[in-house]
């Protein structure tokens, strides 16, 4: 039990926040939808979903809550990403934990990405403010970016064939290709919200060969400081729904320690074929997106 009490205190801190601001109405944002009780019922689902499976597949979540906050729930498009990015650093914390008492992360990687990473999420953030209006094409690019590593892995996944893996609990590289491939993912972060676990796990499995166990963990814990920066730098520009966002981090620091706990349980072809299909599903809609076309 002793290895939840963090995440115990950091839920009861959400939780109090929570209760706070819908108290004292910061809950409200203007031109925002406003929430109901089974608004408050789906925004805790939506982060419950989105924490397992960021824990699983090493991502802070914001791929799962921000098609959902933007496409299914009318939020505008700045602040769900603003929001969601905000609720990924109560995920990257909590996933982030789990997977290091469990030994699933490289400590000297996530410092490297994460130090050039915050770098990274001040340049991406003011490109944010800047870009805001330029938000489809960079979806689509994005969705373009990423389409090749996904359909990689899906066919890996569906392979099944056992070839030679990168074994161990460290992630090869230069610290400078690091750092550099940390200051791209935060600019990314900053920018659409996406950078994190979108770009770092396939990056670090197919750019530095990294075991696939330790990227989950590796990139959940790269997420805490770019996340935390990122975040406060949206909350303080006005682009984050606060209640919506408490809420759905509510959710995924739960769900979080589950996604961490159950990782092992996955052969790494099933892993592989899991947040392959995932990416290419986030890849098509920002790509169909960009011409209109909405998918679910």
């Amino acid at each position: 039990m002793k290895k939840y009490a963090p995440t115990m205190v950091l839920l009861i801190i959400i939780v109090g926040l929570t209760v706070w601001s819908f108290q004292s109405g910061t809950a409200a944002k203007e031109g925002t939808p406003s929430i109901t009780s089974e608004g408050v019922i789906i925004l805790l689902i939506v982060g419950l979903a989105a924490g397992i499976l960021g824990g699983i597949i090493g991502t802070g979540g914001c791929s799962v809550m921000l098609p959902i906050l933007s496409f299914w729930l009318g939020y505008p498009p700045a602040i769900a990403i603003g929001t969601t990015l905000f609720a990924v650093i109560f995920t990257a914390i909590s996933g982030g934990y789990g997977h290091l008492v469990r030994k699933n992360l490289d400590k000297k990687t996530t410092l490297w990405l994460g130090v050039f990473g915050m770098i990274g999420v001040i340049i991406g953030s003011v490109l944010f403010i800047l870009l805001i209006s330029q938000a489809a094409i960079l979806g689509l690019i994005l969705g373009f970016a990423f389409l090749l590593p996904a359909i990689r892995m899906v066919i890996e996944g569906l392979a099944r064939k056992k070839k030679p893996q990168q074994e161990g609990n460290t992630i090869p590289g230069s610290v400078k290709a690091k750092g550099a491939f940390g200051f791209i993912i935060g600019i990314l972060t900053g920018l659409v919200g996406l950078g994190g676990g979108y770009a770092l796990v396939p990056g670090l499995i197919y750019l530095f060969g990294a075991p696939v166990y330790i990227t989950m963990g590796t990139s959940l814990a790269t997420m805490i400081p770019l996340a935390i920066v990122g975040g406060g730098i949206k909350l303080a520009g006005g682009y984050v729904a606060l209640g919506a966002g408490l809420l759905l981090a509510t959710g995924t620091i739960i769900g979080a320690q589950f996604g961490a706990a159950i990782i092992k349980k996955f052969k790494t072809t099933t892993l592989k074929l899991i947040f392959g299909i995932y990416f290419l599903y986030v890849s098509l809609k920002f790509i169909f997106g960009y011409f209109g076309i909405n998918i679910w």
